[in-house]
Order: structure tokens, then C-alpha cells, then sequence
């Protein structure tokens, strides 16, 4: 199931091939896989998800996120996904979520959005921000 940040942002646990036509019908056109390949073991490789985004008219986008934190590539490969989706909506996907959900609140604060707003979108998707809200604040522009 889905998650929905924003009218235009969703983020989801690992997706199947089977959720691929699932984010077509709700209008997401681009995917950003935030999660490494060969995390975990038996988990779906990226070039599978972006065969079936492919295949089903929908644009794929690879920043993959480790367990040591965010680097300002990974926010600009963000940013550009967003971007990228125009008006459609974009579905982000790691291992639970969470570091897409985190990726895509610094990604907003880094381009000047509210952190509260922030930090309240992501609670209402069931995610908790706080532990990049200072980051948050620091990337803000004054």
C-alpha cells in the first residue's frame, strides 16, 4: 500500500512488479527507488522495477540511500525526480519507507519549505522526520 506525503508524493515499503501498474492507475509517473540493491536477500532488484516502469510508461529514477545518512547527490537525484514528474506523481520506495519519506523532507527543506509542514505531512503518512529535523533546519534557506 501506498503512503501519500503529498497530493503528488507517495512512498511505500518495497514495491512488487505487480505494484508498478498499481502506481500507473494512480497517476505516478515517475518511481525513485531509494533502496540499494542486494540489501537483504531475495529482495527485487532494481533493474526489474525499472524494466516494469518501462513497460508501463512510467520513468524510473535510481538514488539509492545506505544506512549511513544522505549525501547532497542523493538531494539533487531527489530533486530532479521531482522535477521530473511534472504534474504526475512520483512514488519513492526503500525497505519500510523511511528513507525515502526522510530523503524527500530534506530534499522540500533544502528548497525552502516549512519543516513543521514537513515534519506534520510525514506524520500523517505514519512517519516520523525528527531525526533529520536539524538537517532540516540547516538546509532551510534564510
Amino acid at each position: 500500500m501506498f503512503r501519500k506525503l503529498t497530493d503528488r508524493i507517495l512512498v511505500s515499503p518495497q514495491i512488487s512488479l505487480d505494484q508498478v501498474a498499481e502506481a500507473k492507475a494512480q497517476g505516478v509517473t515517475v518511481i525513485v527507488n531509494n533502496r540499494p540493491d542486494d540489501e537483504e536477500p531475495g529482495q527485487l532488484n532494481g533493474a526489474a522495477v525499472e524494466a516494469a516502469a518501462k513497460e508501463a510508461g512510467i520513468a524510473y529514477v535510481a538514488v539509492p540511500v545506505a544506512h549511513g545518512g544522505f549525501a547532497p547527490w542523493q538531494l539533487d537525484g531527489m530533486a530532479g525526480a521531482l522535477e521530473q514528474a511534472g504534474e504526475g506523481k512520483v512514488l519513492a520506495y526503500c525497505r519500510s519507507g523511511t528513507r525515502s519519506t526522510l530523503l524527500w523532507a530534506l530534499t522540500r527543506a533544502r528548497a525552502g519549505d516549512n519543516g513543521d509542514v514537513l515534519s506534520a505531512q510525514a506524520a500523517a503518512a505514519g512517519y516520523d522526520i525528527s531525526p533529520v529535523r536539524q538537517i532540516m533546519d540547516a538546509l532551510t534557506p534564510q
